[in-house]
């Protein structure tokens, strides 16, 4: 099977690496070229679009934002065969994910979205959660991909549900980090042992992944990115986006604090730099 591989970034490599690891004809584009040749020899790194997904008979992107998304679809768009499944695993728009759904069905095309959540330990361990909307047949037929690069994999309905679950997730996430960062701040302030504090945390009914995972770097001032602010802020906008009237108070007062932060210049440092937000109330 030739498989077409668009995004070679934190999350991209281990991904594209997994399905060449298992014997697939992988090539590879990134718009820093030196990115995909990275991956040589196990996957072949391409110059361009039209050579990385002209013979491919699945393509998968996973680039930054939407309008890099959207400008990556017309491109493949171009120059695919017919029947080619194309599927986008960028924390994208629901939105544009139902138009390229349909923009593929006119072209003879087959479009999935299917964004992940694990970080980059999820996608260099093959861990990663998979959230995936489109036609269940095409879900079915690309399945056993996905099981290489991900452990938990769901099913979530028409085009842009997985971004729609992508974004509640995020949500999620949102209050999950807040909350360590926000324990650990005022563990700090009434002078507590941060590491002592942090056992509390995870060992109890407050724990949860990003506790576990970056309430360590927190207390190390550990700020390189497994997950970078700008990206996550970029989702926690997308769920603002599609809200329409519903009141989101949690996911309003965190875009909030990462809007402070990549004003100081935070966007290329991992998302549990929101710990720096609190302790600058402290200093």
């Amino acid at each position: 099977m030739n498989i077409g591989w668009i995004g070679t970034g934190v999350m991209g490599t281990p991904m594209a690496s997994h399905l060449a690891n298992v014997g697939l004809n992988v090539k590879a584009y990134n718009r820093t070229y030196e990115k995909a040749q990275k991956l040589e020899p196990l996957v072949s790194a391409q110059t361009s679009i039209e050579d990385t997904v002209k013979d491919a008979d699945i393509v998968f992107t996973i680039v930054g934002y939407p309008k890099d998304v959207e400008e990556t679809f017309t491109e493949i768009f171009k120059h695919v065969k017919k029947d080619t499944i194309i599927v986008d695993m960028t924390t994208s728009s629901p939105t544009l994910a139902q138009d390229l759904y349909n923009k593929g069905k006119t072209l003879g095309l087959y479009v999935l979205d299917a964004p992940v959540t694990g970080g980059d330990l999820g996608a260099i361990n093959a861990t990663l959660s998979i959230m995936v909307g489109g036609d269940k047949d095409i879900f079915t037929k690309v399945t056993p991909l996905f099981e290489v690069m991900g452990k938990t994999i769901n099913y979530m309905g028409n085009a842009g549900n997985g971004q729609h679950a992508k974004l509640a997730n995020q949500a999620a996430i949102a209050g999950n980090i807040a909350g360590a960062a926000e324990a650990l701040a005022y563990a700090k302030y009434k002078g507590l042992d941060l590491d002592a504090m942090l056992n509390v945390i995870v060992g109890g009914s407050a724990s949860s992944w990003q506790a576990a995972n970056n309430g360590p770097k927190m207390i190390k001032d550990d700020k390189s990115p497994g997950f970078y602010i700008k990206h996550f802020l970029k989702d926690l906008n997308l769920i603002l986006d599609e809200k329409d009237d519903l009141k989101l108070k949690i996911v309003e007062n965190v875009v909030k604090i990462y809007e402070t932060l990549v004003d100081s210049g935070y966007e290329d440092y991992g998302t549990q730099a929101i710990f720096d937000y609190y302790l600058d109330q402290i200093k």
